[in-house]
């Protein structure tokens, strides 16, 4: 049998837990003062729901769940490979949600405001900070429209890194309906523009070559690319964009949104318009946005509007929308900063014989009312090897019972 971990999975050494575990409590304590509510939901989902949930080039990455008995064994009967599943594990958190909120939005608040801190799974290419399974961190607003919603995700979620201390970074913003209004301007057709937009997307990753190949490939008119690509040369401001498709609401919303969030950020972190940005998702309808790292290459979270994919469920318009932090990205950051955990506990172990146990425990009981964690441990005959263990292990001192009434340090014994 295999003792590593399938690949894009990982397995989690006590240290590393215990990063992650202060991590999620840093982040859930932070969006729970403001005010917003945890729930759960499973991570297996209708194979219909992830089929029609417009998630991008997600939907390639799915993990599909077989039909079982009877039912697998008529469809490959039928020799139709897309009716084989039935069920398939979540992309994301965004879609459970909007099924969520969809059965049981009678007993919600309006607007409500959720939590959701669970993994994912998507079938893509192992990388660093990019996993097959991976953990997620959202807050969403559903049922109101107000720019106030979207002000919220994104002063909560930076408070989060903030507290995190992940260093500097940059929230850039963008709205789908600016961009659609420049590619209409360039030519590009109705139908063709989330395909258009899911191109943009890989910018960064393939560059402006590799987006207008890939869109040649779409079959996007010659023209449409050409002015398409004269745009993206030129300057990518608000102002431009403003140029192009003239001072409208949406123009006026999103000026307003990059002010307040610029107030609210106070010189903590930087802001700024980002006509590219796009996130790939295909359900989102509106605003925009992400957060870069200043240090660190790449997207450390991201989301937006997606105010159609709850009426998928109930048929009705439901706005929403939703922010989510790149756990896995933010917890190699953290690694490699070597990030030590504030107001952690010292952990000590107390040692003792057999017949010691009792007195033992008794006595490790007393040092947890002093704030400390402790564990019991046969003593060897000889401390060395397993010092030298529990101090590699993370301990900060040890207790011989019936040798003393504090614990050793680690730190005074090297000094």
């Amino acid at each position: 049998m295999k003792s590593t971990p399938v690949k894009g999975t990982a397995d989690y050494l006590p240290s590393q837990t215990l990063l992650r575990d202060y991590m999620q409590g840093v982040i859930l304590d932070t969006y729970r003062a403001a005010g917003f509510e945890r729930i759960l939901t499973p991570a297996i989902e209708h194979m219909e729901n992830l089929e029609k949930s417009d998630g991008g080039d997600n939907l390639n990455l799915m993990f599909k769940i077989l039909k079982r008995g009877e039912k697998l064994e008529k469809a490959l009967a039928a020799g139709d490979e897309s009716q084989l599943a039935d069920l398939g594990l979540r992309y994301d958190l965004t879609l459970p949600l909007s099924r969520f909120y969809a059965a049981n939005r009678a007993r919600l608040g309006n607007p409500f405001k959720c939590i959701q801190i669970d993994k994912s799974y998507r079938a893509e290419r192992p990388q660093k900070g990019r996993m097959r399974e991976f953990v997620q961190c959202d807050i969403d607003i559903l049922g109101s429209e107000s720019p106030l919603c979207e002000l919220e995700l994104i002063a909560t979620t930076a408070a989060a890194l903030q507290k995190l201390d992940i260093g500097r970074f940059t929230i850039k913003l963008n709205d789908r309906r600016l961009l659609k209004a420049c590619l209409a301007a360039c030519g590009v057709a109705d139908e063709q523009m989330d395909t258009v937009c899911v191109s943009l997307d890989k910018w960064d990753k393939i560059g402006g070559e590799g987006v207008m190949a890939e869109l040649a490939g779409k079959g996007i008119a010659e023209e449409a690319c050409a002015a398409l690509q004269k745009l993206l040369d030129g300057e990518r401001t608000l102002d431009a964009v403003a140029a192009v498709c003239g001072e409208n609401e949406v123009v006026q919303r999103t000026r307003k949104l990059l002010a307040d969030v610029q107030v609210l950020a106070a010189g903590g972190y930087d802001v700024e318009f980002d006509l590219l940005l796009v996130r790939g998702q295909g359900y989102y309808t509106g605003t925009v946005f992400e957060i870069q790292s200043n240090k660190f290459r790449g997207s450390i979270g991201g989301g937006g509007r997606y105010d159609g994919l709850v009426g998928k469920f109930t048929g009705e318009n439901v706005p929403a929308v939703g922010f989510s932090i790149g756990f896995e990205r933010i917890f190699a950051i953290l690694q490699e900063q070597g990030c030590e955990i504030p107001g952690r506990a010292r952990r000590i172990a107390v040692l003792c014989s057999e017949d010691e146990a009792v007195p033992a425990m008794q006595k490790a009981a007393a040092l947890r009312t002093g704030g400390d964690s402790v564990g019991v441990y046969i003593r060897p005959k000889k401390l060395g090897k397993l010092l030298n263990r529990l101090e590699e292990q993370g301990f900060d001192g040890y207790l011989v019972y019936g040798e003393g009434d504090q614990p050793r340090l680690f730190a005074e014994r090297q000094n």
